[in-house]
Order: structure tokens, then C-alpha cells, then sequence
């Protein structure tokens, strides 16, 4: 069930991993080899893009990475800054790689051997079938196992190292839970005692981002901007913001609904302050506010005065008569699916294709829909008919928990994809159950933690880049060509 929402973070790596097979292309057209002497280096002075502490970045690393981008079907921008873009990331990737060796990351050959089997495993492959798929593709096997030894030193040192930044406080997981309890009660939000003239106060901040690069063209940016401004008028309805955000983040994955918590003042993005400086709690700023990054549709969920404790129901639980925490009724889900994974060579059009014939024949009774699951879905619930077990809201990404909850009991759902692949579900039953307090608590953490874990991750990139020694030398020209 790696496409469940609660477990992203958890199988990042994994799923990375699964993709490293269709992303071989990569490695044979990657430099041969990453050789620190010193000689090798001056002789290929002419093919360097950037050198990065006691590294470089080669110009043909920056080709190849566009050359499989290509191949993949990504659409590159055209205002001639992709060359510049993909620098930066080999940059980051470099020093990343750099710091892991240098605090001591190793992965030890068994450990690797076995993340390569279950690479195969996932692919239905043989160790020495994959082996010779590697070959085959243009590559050496030697050469793949030092890029995925590479790729998972980087995934260990980035993990460790913004996991050791994530504070997750009680009283952030009692507002996270407080807040999903209003939203689907629709209870409107608690209001704390306002702070006397004069005295510092702290405001609670939420916002709907619509990301834009500043460097997109002025297309991109009226999108965005025209998207922004279309939030915020539905943020002035009847609507929840919560669950506004929620939803615009279903329909783009780009946008993201965040809750920035308690601030100060002092702590609040300038750009954030001024836009809700006279707004009171539980309304909208009156305008979008637009930042290097993007467009942000600001609401102000509380202000209270500083150092105060939150309203009492923030900690409460659906009753609002109870002063504990209680079960929150819900409709468990007991479904199953069969997933064809996105890949090189399965275009959407044929996935779609394959899956509603699945359909079809589940309809006229001239197949069983565990059977094809066990023969053709691509996932690990694929033994086991496709079962995924009684799922309760907010287990499964979005666009699957959708179509899930459309469905009647024996129904089979149209193609749906979702961002591990094309799914094709089955309601088995239904059953009402409760959330308890303790799976809310948990499920709580998982959300900040995956909210902040971006934030961090972002922040320590910031970080690396500025304490790195990097000097650029020439990312226009292409590796064929003769440096400026």
C-alpha cells in the first residue's frame, strides 16, 4: 500500500528506488566514473560546469540530465534558463554526497546487493535478469551500482539530517486536531481572548500557496495569479478554508494549504504581516499576496495575546461539552485495486486502455477482479488479490480515497490515477467505525511532520548551498561545445 498518504514520507526511498530501473538511461550517459585525481581533473578543466568544494560538475552531467528529462516526456522551459536550473541541483546533489562521505555514511556491499534484489523483486525480475536489463541498457552493471550507492547515501544524510530539525509540541498536534474536528463537523473555529492595546500578541496563520517560479514567463504567472485571486473570492464564501485548501491541493499537488501555527509578529513573513496587520481572527486578507515564490491566500485563524494558552475546545474533542479529547465516528472503506505504475515505455493512454478492459471483463463475469490482480497489478497488495484492508479517511492519497468514496458496494471504478500509477478499485464493503483519540494523535504528527519536513528540507538545502565553496565556470555551452 506504498500509495497510502499516511506512509509517503516513510517509503520515499523506496519508491525512489522502484524508479531507478526506468531512469537507467541516466546512469550510461553520466561521466565514467568519479576519479579524484587531481590530473584527471585539470585534463577535463574544459568540460567543467562548476566546482564544488573539491569536486566538479561536469557540462555533460548537465546534458545527459536534459536528455533524459526528454526522454521521460518532460516539458522543458524554453527561456533558455533549464541549463542553469539543472546545475543547481547536481550542485546540491554534489555537496550532498560530499558531506554524507565526509560524516562517515557508508552503505556496506550486502546492503546494496539487497536493495538491488528488491529493486528486481518490485520489477518481477531476477537479480541476474535485472543484471542483464542493466547491461542491456548501455550501461555497465558496476556503473549502476555506484549510482544507486550514491543516491542512497545522499537519501540516508538528507533524512538524518532534517529529521534531527522536526520539534513536533503536544499542543501543535491538540490545534491540527482541533481544526480537522471542525472541519468535518463544520463547527466554526474558537476565538481567543484578543490582546490589550499595546501588549505583544501572536497570530495564527494559514495559507493556500500557488507556487511560480519568478523566472516563468508572464503566462505562467497570470495562471497563477488568476488562480490565487479565484481562492480567494471562494475563501470570502461559505467556505471552510481548511477544507478549501484541502481541495486545491487535491485538483494541484503543487499548491499547498499550510498552517504556520502561533507567531509573533516578528516571526510572520513581512509580506504576511502587512497583508493581515488589521484583519481580525477567522477572516481573510482582503487581498492575494504575491512573494518571490509565488501567490499566497492568507486567513487569520486566531490572534490572542502573547504567551496565552490556546481556547479551550482547540484541545477539545467533537463533543464540545467534554473537556477530553473523544472517538470520532467514520466510515471505514474495505477495498481493492489493481496498479500499473507509471514507467518508460506505459504511456497514460495504454494504462487507461488495459485497465478498462480489466473492467470490462469484471463486468460480464468473464473474470474474476482478484485473479487479475494477482496476474497483472503492480503493487504489493498484489498476492493478496489487491486487498488494501479497512481504510479509514485521509489513509489513501487523495485522488484514490475520491473515487473510492464514489463507488457502491461491488462497483468497479473507471481508470484513476494518482501519483504512483493508473488504478483500477473494487469496494468490497463498508463499515462504520471511530477514530481514536491516540490514531488521531498519530495521524496529527504524520501531518505536521510532513509539513514541516519540506519547510526544513528547504531551509537546510539553503544552507548547504551557502556554506559550500562554488564557483561557476560555464553552464550556457553544451558538452560538445568549446568553452567561452
Amino acid at each position: 500500500m506504498i500509495f497510502c498518504q499516511k506512509y509517503t514520507r516513510c517509503t520515499l526511498l523506496s519508491i525512489f528506488l522502484l524508479n531507478a530501473l526506468f531512469c537507467i538511461g541516466l546512469a550510461s550517459a553520466q561521466d565514467q566514473g568519479r576519479s579524484d585525481a587531481a590530473g584527471n581533473r585539470i585534463r577535463n578543466i574544459d568540460g567543467v560546469a562548476a566546482v564544488v568544494n573539491t569536486g566538479y560538475v561536469t557540462r555533460k552531467e548537465i546534458d545527459d540530465r536534459i536528455t533524459v528529462l526528454k526522454k521521460q516526456g518532460v516539458k522543458l522551459p524554453e527561456d533558455g534558463t533549464v541549463r542553469k536550473t539543472i546545475l543547481d541541483r547536481l550542485i546540491i546533489e554534489k555537496i550532498q554526497l560530499q558531506n554524507a562521505e565526509q560524516e562517515g555514511i557508508t552503505v556496506s556491499n550486502k546492503e546494496l546487493d539487497k536493495i538491488i534484489g528488491d529493486i528486481a523483486a518490485k520489477n518481477k525480475l531476477s537479480f541476474a535478469e535485472f543484471k542483464a536489463k542493466v547491461i542491456a541498457s548501455g550501461t555497465t552493471f558496476e556503473r549502476y551500482k555506484q549510482l544507486l550507492l550514491d543516491d542512497v547515501m545522499i537519501t540516508r544524510y538528507r533524512e538524518r539530517e532534517v529529521e534531527g530539525r522536526l520539534k513536533i509540541s503536544d499542543a501543535e498536534i491538540d490545534n491540527f486536531i482541533a481544526e480537522r474536528t471542525r472541519a468535518i463537523s463544520g463547527a466554526g473555529a474558537p476565538r481567543s481572548a484578543p490582546a490589550a492595546k499595546g501588549e505583544p500578541e501572536e497570530i495564527d496563520v494559514a495559507q493556500i500557496f500557488i507556487p511560480v517560479d519568478a523566472s516563468a514567463g508572464a503566462g505562467a504567472q497570470a495562471e497563477a495569479k488568476k488562480k490565487a485571486a479565484a481562492l480567494l473570492r471562494d475563501a470570502r464564501g461559505d467556505v471552510d478554508f481548511l477544507q478549501l485548501g484541502a481541495m486545491a491541493a487535491k485538483e494541484n499537488p503543487k499548491i499547498k494549504f499550510q498552517e504556520l501555527g502561533y507567531r509573533t509578529p516578528d516571526r510572520l513573513p513581512q509580506l504576511f504581516y502587512e497583508a493581515i496587520r488589521n484583519t481580525g481572527g477567522g477572516q481573510v486578507a482582503n487581498t492575494v499576496v504575491k512573494s518571490p515564490a509565488g501567490y499566497h491566500v492568507l486567513k487569520v485563524l486566531d490572534r490572542r495575546a502573547a504567551g496565552a494558552s490556546a481556547p479551550p475546545q482547540q484541545a477539545a474533542a467533537p463533543d464540545a461539552g467534554s473537556p477530553t479529547p473523544q472517538n470520532i465516528p467514520i466510515t471505514q472503506t474495505l477495498s481493492r485495486h489493481i496498479l500499473l505504475r507509471s514507467r518508460a515505455g506505459l504511456s497514460d493512454q495504454d494504462a487507461e486502455r488495459r485497465l478498462q478492459g480489466y473492467r470490462d471483463q469484471v463486468r460480464a463475469k468473464t473474470a474474476d477482479f482478484a485473479e487479475l490482480a494477482k496476474k497483472y497489478s503492480e503493487d504489493g497488495s498484489a498476492s493478496n488479490g489487491g486487498e488494501l484492508g479497512w481504510m479509514s479517511p485521509g489513509d489513501l492519497v487523495p485522488e484514490f480515497e475520491q473515487a473510492m468514496n464514489r463507488l457502491q458496494i461491488g462497483e468497479v471504478s473507471n481508470p484513476v490515477k494518482s501519483e504512483f500509477g493508473w488504478h483500477l478499485i473494487q469496494v468490497l464493503d463498508r463499515r462504520e467505525g471511530q477514530l481514536t483519540v491516540e490514531k488521531q494523535r498519530q495521524f496529527a504528527r504524520a501531518a505536521i511532520r510532513e509539513r514541516k519536513f519540506d519547510q526544513a528540507y528547504q531551509e537546510w538545502m539553503r544552507e548547504l548551498r551557502d556554506n559550500a565553496t562554488v564557483k561557476i565556470l560555464n553552464v550556457d555551452d553544451a558538452a560538445s561545445s568549446a568553452p567561452r
